[in-house]
């Protein structure tokens, strides 16, 4: 082994190395044990705060093995069991351990670890522990960057290996680890190996071709009567996912398997087909490595003869997921038989579901309907002239009922054909919830026979790349059965109202169901089991529809158990009156719900107050019981910073019972320190360090308490203030020692401040002195002042404002110094970067109200800069990768700064990024080609959506708190006031009562003034520094008539002197 030496100690300095194994693994010589766990010495288990991690020394599969006992059963959690390894690592190589756990399904990690504090990793969502020793293999090729100073450089000197068990169902478990090998790879053996091909029999003396690299076979004609084989010999350890089997039509195999082999005497079977339909199969392997292959065929039933034409070898890729696989299906298939993200293009969709409830539907927008988190989805397709056409096919249209209730439609148009897929929840949350689907299929043209297939798949609506907390894309399909009237979808159910004219469901071996349907058929089983998962079906509806005529069909599918079932198979008109009467309930809720307040704008920018209630809504849904949360998938967790934000648009909408429960809840998760958990979801608080949350959740206390005036309920809070002010004074003393007050600027600059962290995500690689932290501190303490003095503790507030005032000259002195260490001229995000960020400074204008003491010239200085970058990049002048529609806020911050016109252009641009339009909603990322495939956050994203909402109410009303007046129509456009329909605003909520006005032009006759009547009234408290109207129009004010008047000369503030109030305003 002498030879060896040389090559391992360039790879491996400083590790274990008890062991070596030679043998054909990936074309290499070398495999090194890095680890046989005859000791587990250097292990070390790290558990996050709440969680906890043993490790011990268990028999294994070759002696001894590393065994992690852990619970994560409080919080998202997670489970590191870590040893250093220092390995200089080579161009291509790979790690293999033997695992196996006793475990709920969870999130499992491989971790790399440089010296720099960079990491790389894989991680799988929602893994199936094997529960029996299985081997694991990570190639350089399947790790990521994850995060770290690098910024996504390749790994080069390895410092430490860490397996991870982190949350997605959590709870206790046990995982098992032995024999981690690490392999460096020689590309180059691949490269010179020769394939050989063997053969059981061939018919005619024909022998099958092979290339040389043993991909692609062709023209092998087994003889008839046995079972017959095909081996290939790769010539190294080869890596595979899958197969593309070409069958000669009528001479299909019906019955095969393939297995695989590393020596050619020991083989497992890996995959398994039994009813075979011909053309083109596509084989799924997941990802492999074998040095040999064996296809065997089994004799058909009618003793025809068997012709394979070609078999191609598919690499790794092909079979790395369900998803990889069926992109790869979707490619070799005509546009429109696989959703629109497998080809791949993003796909855009909404929510459905009734308010709070913890179960949501997605329809996208192309009619396909995901019934639940990581469900199966229902595709509508039309059979119509012996042609089956798909989405891709179709005009499409998206709506929402009267333009903002939450009952979206999808409208095919093909010829004369109209299909209208509308899709709504109805009962409250809990057992009677349920997701209705209705599909009207209407004719203009002459008579018509059409079938309406709703195809039942494994496919989420959630796109692949939306795999974040849990994996999107494909669904787990493992049994389909038809009975009784129901479709049992493996534990759901769905049902059909109106009787269907037939019923079929297929295994992914016997055809995927789009190839039946393309043939205007149904598989003739109505049950099917398929191991892979990759079981569909379909329900068919024949149409024989006149000229005019239209055809309505109903499915009902429950989100919960427990709830009175559908009534299955039912004539039409009884289908009709049951899906109606849950219609027009839900209708009317919806209505009841986001319209107690009203503005009226000219229709050409109704869209936008629309928007706003549409955005009402599905935070609604969004909802899950008590939990505000900004999405219904990926963001399906309570954080209080968007919580907070989100609150604060439900209250100046009018709704507080939501708002002080969720505050309720979320106060019963502060840690016994004070410490404001930054996110909690159904597994509890997450332990993660933002240091905006504490003070976010003194301002939602008190934004409660702003529109309720509910000082009882307030009291109840004050020990959550109170032990939040204390922590945060705690925070920011460890940013007052000697170093921070004489060490460098860079320092210096951090005195006073809150530690770093990555609440900010842009500092996710890094935490940072994040000013948006210290931000929302400031706008606690400032809360928190208000809120002792309000319950007449002055101790308490003689506390909580001096700390407030330190906080606020801490703050000030270092964004000064900030800006002096890096020679800028506008408030930078953080303390150490002097970056750029003014969505994130907006929060200094609203809410944390601090215009007029942040410092200036550089707030406007970097609004300005904003603005002209803005434009740039609307008008086309720049190019631009992305952005977040958390930009929605510089709507307001400009609207604050007196700059309306900037306002109406911030709105116009964000309003035609709506995806799609019609569905009022955003993404949290959106790509200037609406295309792009890749991560968007959740859709709708609503506290992207909230932000919308608070800019575009401030438009019309905002609490001004540096002289405590209510100001009217600040962000109004002057095109809104010039149309004959004006501007109204009733019923909209204030911190002194809801408020009604109006702007409507009325100019005099015979070259009378440009004059606006303006009129102010609602349940209205006059505040302390009364009630200010903007100038409806963004000209001088000559002068004001009735109950008001200017506030000086030259301003563009009137002063409503009574109320209720008329003006005239002339210009």
């Amino acid at each position: 082994m002498s030879h060896l030496l040389p090559i391992l100690t360039r790879y491996l300095r400083g590790a274990l190395v008890t062991a070596m194994v030679f043998g054909a693994s990936l074309a290499s010589a070398e495999s090194v044990v890095l680890d046989d766990f005859a000791k587990i010495d250097g292990w070390r288990a790290y558990p996050s705060e709440g969680a906890s991690a043993t490790l011990t020394s268990i028999p294994g599969p070759h002696g001894s093995a590393l065994a992690m006992d852990f619970d994560i059963s409080r919080g998202r959690g997670h489970a590191i069991a870590r040893k250093d390894f220092a390995i200089d690592l080579p161009a291509n190589y790979q790690f293999t351990f033997d695992l196996r756990a006793d475990s709920p399904v969870n999130n499992f990690e491989f971790k790399l670890l440089d010296a720099e504090g960079n990491v790389w990793w894989q991680k799988t969502l929602d893994f199936q522990f094997p529960t029996e020793w299985t081997k694991q293999r990570i190639a350089r090729r399947h790790l990521s960057f994850a995060w770290g100073p690098s910024g996504g450089a390749e790994i080069r000197q390895l410092k430490a290996i860490e397996f991870v068990v982190s949350c997605a169902t959590g709870g206790k478990g046990r995982l098992c680890i032995d024999n981690l090998r690490f392999e460096p790879i020689d590309d180059a053996a691949a490269r010179n190996a020769r394939a050989t091909l063997d053969v059981s029999s061939s018919r005619e003396g024909r022998t099958p071709a092979v290339d040389p690299k043993g991909s692609v076979v062709t023209d092998w004609l087994p003889a008839s009567g046995a079972a017959e084989s095909m081996s290939l010999d790769f010539g190294y350890a080869r890596e595979l996912g899958g197969l593309v089997i070409d069958w000669k039509p009528e001479e299909h195999a019906s019955e095969y398997e393939v297995a695989l082999s590393d020596d050619g005497a020991t083989w497992t079977t890996c995959a398994s087909v039994s009813r075979g339909n011909g053309g083109r199969d596509h084989v799924y392997l997941g990802e492999q490595q074998a040095r040999h292959l064996r296809l065997t065929v089994h004799p058909r039933a009618t003793g025809s003869p068997v012709t394979l034409q070609r078999l191609e070898v598919k690499g790794p890729d092909y079979g790395a997921s369900p998803n990889a696989f069926f992109q790869a299906v979707a490619s070799d298939a005509p546009r429109g038989c696989f959703p629109r993200y497998f080809t791949p293009e993003q796909s855009f969709w909404t929510v459905v579901g009734s308010p709070a409830d913890p179960s949501e539907a997605l329809i996208n927008e192309d009619g396909a309907i995901e019934v639940d988190q990581g469900c199966f989805s229902i595709e509508p397709f039309l059979y119509v002239d012996g042609r089956l056409v798909t989405w891709h096919d179709a005009g499409e249209r998206q709506s929402l009922e009267r333009g903002y209730l939450p009952i979206p439609s999808v409208e095919w148009k093909s010829g004369d054909l109209t299909l209208t897929v509308t899709a709504f929840a109805s009962g409250e949350a809990g057992p009677q919830s349920r997701l209705w689907a209705t599909y009207r299929l209407s004719n203009s043209g002459a008579p018509v026979r059409a079938k309406l297939y709703l195809a039942l798949r494994p496919f989420q609506v959630n796109p692949p790349w939306q795999s974040m907390q849990h994996a999107a894309g494909w669904a787990r399909v493992a049994r389909i059965a038809y009975r009784d009237g129901i479709v049992m979808v493996n534990d759901r159910s769905v049902y059909p109202l109106d009787t269907p004219s037939g019923f079929g469901a297929t295994t992914f071996s016997s055809g995927e169901i789009v190839e039946h349907l393309r043939a205007g058929q149904l598989p003739a089983e109505t049950a099917v089991d398929d191991p892979l998962g990759f079981g569909s079906a379909a329900l068919a509806y024949d149409c024989d529809l006149g000229s005019g005529g239209f055809r309505e069909v109903r499915l009902a599918v429950p989100f919960h158990g427990g709830g009175i079932a559908p009534v299955v198979n039912q004539a039409p008109e009884n289908a009709e009156a049951d899906a109606a009467k849950a219609h027009e309930a839900t209708r009317r809720m919806w209505e009841a719900m986001l319209d107690r307040f009203d503005v009226r704008l000219p229709s050409a920018a109704q869209p936008v107050i629309d928007t706003v209630k549409s955005n009402l809504a599905y935070i609604f849904i969004n909802q899950d019981g008590p939990r505000i949360q900004p999405g219904s998938r990926n963001y399906e967790r309570a954080w209080i910073r968007d919580g907070s934000l989100t609150s604060t648009a439900l209250l100046e909408l009018g709704i507080t019972s939501e708002v002080r429960d969720y505050a309720d809840w979320y106060s019963g998760f502060q840690f016994a320190s004070g410490k404001v958990p930054c996110v909690v979801d159904s597994r509890g608080a997450d332990p993660t360090d933002e240091h905006d949350s504490h003070g976010q959740l003194i301002y939602l206390i008190m934004q409660v308490y702003r529109f309720t005036h509910d000082t009882a309920w307030l009291r109840t809070r004050l020990e959550n203030v109170t032990r939040a002010v204390r922590f945060i004074h705690q925070l920011r003393e460890l940013r007052k020692t000697d170093v921070y007050r004489n060490g460098t600027p860079e320092q210096r600059a951090c005195f006073g401040l809150a530690p770093e962290s990555i609440s900010h995500e842009g500092y996710s690689a890094k935490p940072m002195h994040s000013y948006w932290d210290d931000f929302f501190i400031l706008r606690g303490l400032k809360d928190a002042t208000s809120i002792a003095g309000i319950l007449g503790e002055p101790a308490l507030q003689a506390e909580f404002a001096a700390e407030r005032d330190d906080c606020a000259k801490d703050l000030y002195a270092s964004i000064r110094l900030a800006m002096q260490n890096r020679q800028i001229d506008y408030i930078p995000g953080c303390a150490e970067l002097g970056d750029f960020d003014a969505t994130s400074t907006t929060i200094a204008l609203c809410p944390v109200n601090e215009l007029g003491r942040v410092p200036e010239p550089a707030l406007h200085n970097t609004f300005d800069r904003y603005f002209r970058s803005f434009e740039a990049r609307r008008d086309g002048a720049v190019a631009w990768k992305d952005f977040t529609p958390y930009e929605n806020r510089v709507i307001g911050s400009f609207v604050y700064l007196g700059q309306k016109q900037r306002a109406q252009a911030a709105l116009e641009f964000f309003m035609k990024q709506r995806r799609p339009a019609a569905w009022n909603h955003w993404a949290e990322v959106v790509f200037p080609d609406p295309r792009t495939p890749r991560f968007i956050g959740d859709m709708p994203h609503t506290w992207c959506g909230s932000d919308f909402i608070r800019s575009v109410r401030a438009m019309f009303v905002y609490e001004r708190e540096q002289d405590d007046a209510l100001v009217l129509g600040a962000g109004v456009a002057d095109e809104w006031v010039h149309d004959p329909a004006g501007v109204e605003v009733r019923r909209m909520p204030t911190y002194f009562g809801p408020v009604d006005y109006s702007l409507k032009r009325a100019d005099g006759e015979g070259g009378a003034p440009l004059r606006v009547v303006a009129t102010v009234g609602g349940h209205l408290s006059v505040p302390p520094g009364g009630v200010i109207l903007k100038s409806p129009l963004n000209r001088r004010v000559r002068a004001v008539a009735g109950d008001g008047r200017l506030a000086a000369p030259e301003s563009d503030e009137i002063v409503v002197t009574r109320l209720p109030a008329k003006l005239t305003i002339d210009y």
